[in-house]
């Protein structure tokens, strides 16, 4: 049975996602902040000013229904109060928990630093069309709204070498920050998991704020 290009980069993927073991330290409160910071591989996309007294760290998987339901419901108070009043610099690293969602933040990468937030918004807003059993005709036409052509849709879930750099990206996290779970947020390091509501993250957030 023959596998085209882009069969074979969910092939790649899972590949490079097998090997998913977990750190077998007890989870800590708060990490390095100066070790979180350091930027992944593939160079974070931050959100907010760069001199904002808070920083929000999120690892985040595509085909996390959890992740979803927060960017779409929570995260849009959270720019509206924080990250647009200057308050807080938001940054996401992706934690790509199965092949279609690495294929899925590949897709992001590729659209560009300025739709990379709007294409999550878009692919986390049609969640239940493209995470199904066949997911590339829907992601292609998620795309092609990015300004993605058959080619370059191709040409980017072709891409060994952005795959690498997600799974570096993922196995950091682990790794370094033991993320177990998505979605898995740090606010100026202090761990915060799952899709917490807003008074959660407001609590969080004003603590620095007032500090």
């Amino acid at each position: 049975m023959s596998i085209n290009r882009r069969e074979a980069v969910y092939g790649a993927a899972s590949l490079a996602l097998a090997p998913l073991l977990w750190p077998a330290a007890a989870r800590a409160e708060v990490v390095d902040l100066v070790e979180l910071m350091k930027p992944s591989p593939l160079g974070d996309i931050p959100m907010g000013a760069a001199d904002a007294p808070v920083t929000i760290v999120e690892y985040s998987s595509m085909t996390c229904n959890h992740c979803a339901g927060y960017k779409l419901k929570t995260f849009p108070k959270i720019k509206e109060r924080y990250i647009d009043t200057g308050k807080v610099r938001y940054i996401l690293r992706e934690f790509p928990l199965d092949p279609l969602a690495a294929g899925a933040s590949m897709l992001t990468r590729c659209a560009g630093n300025d739709k990379y937030y709007p294409m999550i918004v878009s692919l986390y807003e049609q969640y239940d069309k493209w995470v199904v059993q066949k997911p590339l005709p829907a992601l292609f036409a998620i795309a092609k709204q990015a300004g993605f052509t058959q080619e370059s849709f191709d040409k980017c879930l072709s891409n060994q070498e952005l795959l690498n750099g997600l799974e570096e990206v993922r196995k950091r996290g682990a790794e370094k920050f033991n993320v177990r779970s998505t979605p898995t947020f740090f606010i100026n390091g202090e761990r915060l998991v799952g899709a917490q509501p807003l008074a959660e993250f407001e609590q969080r957030i004003e603590k620095y704020l007032k500090a």
